[in-house]
């Protein structure tokens, strides 16, 4: 998967969309492209609106590539298209690295049980939805209509993944909420960066 992103960012590259040479994102260049993403996503990550994800502690790479994504087109969405198509590189790489820098920490609710999480979704996601794939988001606390309306875009085919387009056509819808309500009822807590 990994390689899969390397070699999308690549092709990207050399058709041109990106510039060649990217720095490491700087988290603290990338607090203050946050301000403008705190009105959805809010400035520690923590999702002020129920239809944005939280993104605090996401993994790094995972933030970058979706926000190339939005810009470039691959990725579409009526407010995340316009936000990136005015962000440079840089900055994208920059507000990856201060969310990314956060720290994700989840809690399953009283008497739950990890051997009952969606045993489709677990091996990328984690029973508690913290992910254990760089290139996979963390699911935890996600509110179930965020993550209902994500599986059924897969399903339909308005989103594009090799793995996540045929894990959701595979599911029904009952068991598509099934999976939104596991993750939606674990709660999230977001941890500032490590000074």
């Amino acid at each position: 998967m990994k390689q899969a992103l390397i070699l999308g960012l690549g092709g990207l590259m050399l058709a041109g969309v990106l510039p060649l040479v990217a720095n490491a994102g700087d988290a603290e260049n990338g607090r203050k492209v946050a301000s403008m993403c705190r009105t959805c996503h809010g400035l520690d990550g923590y999702a002020q609106i129920p239809i944005a994800p939280h993104i605090g502690g996401e993994p790094t790479a995972y933030l970058e590539a979706q926000l190339i994504a939005f810009k470039t087109g691959q990725r579409e969405h009526e407010m995340m298209s316009i936000v990136t198509a005015g962000l440079s590189v840089q900055q994208i790489a920059d507000v990856s690295a201060w969310y990314g820098a956060h720290q994700a920490r989840a809690t399953l609710p009283e008497g739950v049980n990890a051997e009952d999480a969606p045993q489709n979704c677990v091996s990328c996601h984690g029973a508690d939805g913290i992910s254990v794939l760089l290139d996979a988001p963390n699911l935890t606390g996600e509110t179930n209509i965020y993550i209902d309306t994500q599986l059924k875009a897969f399903k339909r085919g308005n989103r594009q993944h090799e793995i996540m387009s045929d894990v959701a056509a595979a599911l029904s819808d009952t068991e598509i909420r099934e999976v939104a309500d596991w993750y939606a009822a674990v709660t999230l807590e977001i941890l500032p960066p490590e000074e």
